[in-house]
C-alpha cells in the first residue's frame, strides 16, 4: 500500500511541476508557443465554442456567442491549473494523512485557497501546505496582472481599427479604402495611412504572438474585425502599388510587407500550414472579374490609374499571394464577418456585407442626401 503511495506522491510532483511551468510558460515567459497544456486547454474550448455557435442562426448572433470566447479560454486555463494543482499537492499529501485520498484532498484545496481550515503538524505536509498556499495565490495573482496587459494590448489594436469605420467602411474593404480617400480627396493623406498600420501590423504580430489568446478577442461591433481590417488595408495598398507604381508612395510598400509579415506570425502561433515563398504567378482565390468590378468601382470615384486593370492584375497579384491563404484560413478559423475579398465562412451562409457610404447631405439636399458619396454605393449594403 505503501508503494502506491509514493507513488502516487511521484505522481503529484510531477503535476505540480507540470503545471507551474506552464503558467509560468503563460504568464511570466510568454513566447509564440505557448505550453502544450494550455494549448490543449484553449483548443479544446475554442472548438466547444464553435460546436455551439454553428447551430446559431445569423451571423450577429454567432458573433455575440463568440464574444466570450476568449475569456472562456482564460477562464479555463485557470480552471485547469488550480484543479492540477489541487490534486497534485493532494496526491503529495495521501503519505502524511494516513492514506486518505478525501483527506488529502480537504488539506490540499484548504491550504491552496489560504484558508486554513485543515493542515497536519508534521514537517513535511506544513511544507506541502506552505507550496500549496503559494501556488494557488501565486497563480490568481499572476493572473490578475496578466489581463491589463491582454487589455493594453486589445486596446492598441482597436484603437486604429475603428478608424476604418470612416476610411474604409464597416466592415471595410480594400477597394472602398481608395475610392472614400479618392471622393473627399484626402489620396494624399495615404501615405501617412499605410505608415501607421505598417507600425499596427508590427504590433498585433509581437503581441498576439506572445499573447495567442488575443485572436480570439473579438473587435466590439458585429462588422467590425481587426483581421477584416488588415486584410482590407493590405488590398488597398497591394492595389494602389498595382495601379499606380509612380505615384503610390513608398509607405505602402513597406505597409503590405509588414501586413503579410503580420499574417505568417499569426499563422505561426495558430499553427496554420502556408507557403513561405509564394511565386508571383501563382494562383488566387480571389478571380479576376472581381478585380474587374473594385476598377470599376474606383474608377466611378474617380480615382485615377497609371495601369489597365489587365497590366495591374499580375502585380496585384504577385503581392496578394503573399497572404491570401493565410488571411482566407483565419477568417474562416475566427469566423470573421463575412466580406468581399476575405474568402468563405464555413460556419455562416449569408452573403458578403459590403461597406455602406453614409448619405452624402448638403444645404442644396438637406433630405435626400444626393452627392457623390451616396451616388456612388451609398444606398445599397452590395457595393454598386
Amino acid at each position: 500500500m505503501m508503494v502506491v503511495q509514493w507513488a502516487g506522491f511521484a505522481a503529484g510532483v510531477a503535476l505540480v511541476v507540470m503545471t507551474a511551468l506552464s503558467a509560468a510558460r503563460m504568464l511570466v515567459v510568454p513566447r509564440a508557443k505557448p505550453s502544450r497544456l494550455s494549448r490543449v486547454v484553449e483548443r479544446t474550448v475554442w472548438r466547444l465554442t464553435r460546436f455551439i455557435a454553428a447551430r446559431l442562426g445569423s451571423y450577429k448572433q454567432i458573433d455575440s456567442f463568440l464574444a466570450g470566447a476568449g475569456a472562456a479560454k482564460l477562464a479555463a486555463v485557470a480552471g485547469v491549473w488550480l484543479t492540477l494543482f489541487w490534486v497534485g499537492y493532494a496526491l503529495m499529501l495521501v503519505p502524511f494523512v494516513d492514506g486518505s485520498p478525501g483527506t488529502a484532498l480537504r488539506e490540499s484545496g484548504s491550504s491552496m485557497l489560504t484558508l486554513g481550515f485543515a493542515s497536519t503538524a508534521a514537517s513535511w505536509p506544513t511544507a506541502i501546505d506552505f507550496l500549496a498556499s503559494l501556488s494557488g495565490f501565486g497563480v490568481i495573482t499572476l493572473f490578475i496582472a496578466y489581463l491589463p496587459t491582454l487589455y493594453s494590448a486589445f486596446s492598441r489594436r482597436e484603437t486604429l481599427v475603428t478608424t476604418l469605420d470612416s476610411r474604409g467602411g464597416s466592415p471595410p474593404w480594400g477597394p472602398e479604402i481608395l475610392a472614400r480617400h479618392q471622393l473627399v480627396d484626402i489620396v494624399d493623406d495615404l501615405a501617412g495611412f499605410y505608415g501607421d498600420w505598417e507600425r499596427w501590423a508590427a504590433d498585433v504580430a509581437e503581441s498576439h504572438s506572445n499573447y495567442p489568446t488575443l485572436i480570439s478577442f473579438r473587435s466590439p461591433l458585429p462588422e467590425r474585425s481587426w483581421l477584416i481590417g488588415l486584410l482590407a488595408v493590405c488590398d488597398a495598398a497591394a492595389l494602389h502599388l498595382a495601379l499606380c507604381p509612380s505615384s503610390a508612395p513608398s509607405q505602402a510598400r513597406l505597409c503590405v510587407r509588414m501586413g503579410f509579415v503580420c499574417f505568417r506570425t499569426l499563422a505561426d502561433t495558430a499553427g496554420i500550414a502556408y507557403d513561405p515563398d509564394p511565386k508571383p504567378d501563382d494562383p488566387l482565390e480571389l478571380g479576376f472579374d472581381d478585380f474587374l468590378a473594385a476598377i470599376d468601382r474606383l474608377e466611378r470615384a474617380g480615382f485615377a490609374a497609371e495601369r489597365t486593370p489587365e497590366e495591374a492584375w499580375p502585380h496585384f497579384r504577385g503581392w496578394r499571394v503573399n497572404y491570401e491563404a493565410i488571411a482566407y484560413t483565419l477568417a474562416d478559423h475566427t469566423v470573421a464577418p463575412p466580406t468581399p475579398w476575405s474568402g468563405p465562412r464555413t460556419m455562416i451562409g449569408e452573403p458578403a456585407i459590403y461597406p455602406r457610404r453614409p448619405a452624402h447631405r448638403d444645404p442644396a439636399h438637406p433630405e435626400d442626401g444626393i452627392g457623390t458619396a451616396a451616388a456612388d454605393g451609398g444606398r445599397t449594403g452590395h457595393g454598386d
